[in-house]
């Protein structure tokens, strides 16, 4: 009995001394359940840290930004992709609302012993899902985690496109974005106006650009509905606006960024409500769902 006390024993001090090492990034021991757990926990705080970085803010102010919140989760190889490469394919905050809260992860991949695949979500939300209201969104995110000398970091992510929702897409393929609508919009209709701007440095010279209404089905002359109204601006129209090169109301705000791509800038415009006709409860809940995506 003894000698097969002795046996065992021996047996677990070999398995402690050859199946794990000491990792360098923390106290935990190396094991492969362990290195899950620490790769988990550096997704996670790398998921934190999306809302701080604003990718509105000028290429000096962001690239700053990426090395004050990101440089304890990325390698030195993906912080420098980043920061030369603004804000294409980097993560963080695009717009005011709804914002990137969190990343939680759905599977863990190892592919050799230094690194590891992350399947996950970057949950975005408003604040009516801080008071417990309403649902996230969720993007699709891959994360490649990858062991330094100074630790594990992440050293690759793939953003996925956000998954269709369900209700009604419409697409305007002149501007390139998308906006989904719920069912109850069905019949509804597109009208094209101009939204107006006026420099005050050139004596009222007129500037000028597309303003796109998305008229519910059930409004008319008689029962006027709340319209979701878009305003689109060329990149350099919204720098000079965003400078106060112009103004496009008597809001002391700018109109709120939904979304860019390469050309175009898709805003709400400010107080677009103020006159609470019928309807606008149900559009600002739309508003707050996220629903303009640029292609």
């Amino acid at each position: 009995m003894r000698r097969l006390f002795l046996t065992a024993v021996i047996l677990l001090l070999i398995a402690s001394l050859f199946g794990c090492t000491t990792g360098k990034q923390s106290d935990q021991t190396d094991c492969t359940d362990d290195n899950e757990a620490i790769v988990k926990q550096l997704v996670e705080g790398f998921g934190a840290q999306l809302k701080h970085v604003s990718l509105l803010t000028p290429a000096r102010t962001l690239q700053a930004s990426l090395q004050e919140h990101y440089n304890d989760y990325i390698s030195e190889t993906l912080l420098a992709t980043w920061q030369n490469d603004l804000p294409k394919n980097t993560p963080g905050l695009l717009v005011s609302s709804p914002w990137p809260d969190r990343i939680e992860v759905l599977g863990i991949e190892k592919l050799d012993a230094d690194v590891y695949m992350v399947e996950g979500t970057i949950v975005e939300i408003t604040g009516a899902n801080e008071l417990g209201e309403g649902k996230g969104i969720n993007r699709p995110v891959t994360l490649r985690v990858k062991k330094f000398d100074n630790g594990w970091l992440i050293d690759g992510v793939m953003l996925d496109a956000y998954p269709e929702s369900s209700g009604i897409i419409y697409r305007n393929n002149e501007y390139g974005f998308s906006f989904s609508l719920p069912d109850s919009w069905e019949g509804y209709k597109i009208l094209t106006r101009k939204w107006q701007g006026v420099t005050s440095a050139e004596f009222g010279q007129e500037i000028a650009g597309p303003l796109i209404l998305i008229r519910h089905p059930h409004w008319t002359v008689k029962e006027p509905r709340q319209d979701i109204p878009i305003m689109v601006f060329t990149v350099e129209q919204w720098e000079t606006l965003m400078s106060m090169g112009f103004s496009v109301s008597a809001a002391p705000v700018p109109p709120r960024e939904l979304d860019r791509n390469e050309r175009y800038i898709f805003t709400l415009p400010a107080r677009y409500n103020f006159a609470f006709p019928t309807g606008f409860e149900e559009v600002e809940k739309i508003m707050e769902s996220n629903p303009l995506r640029a292609d």
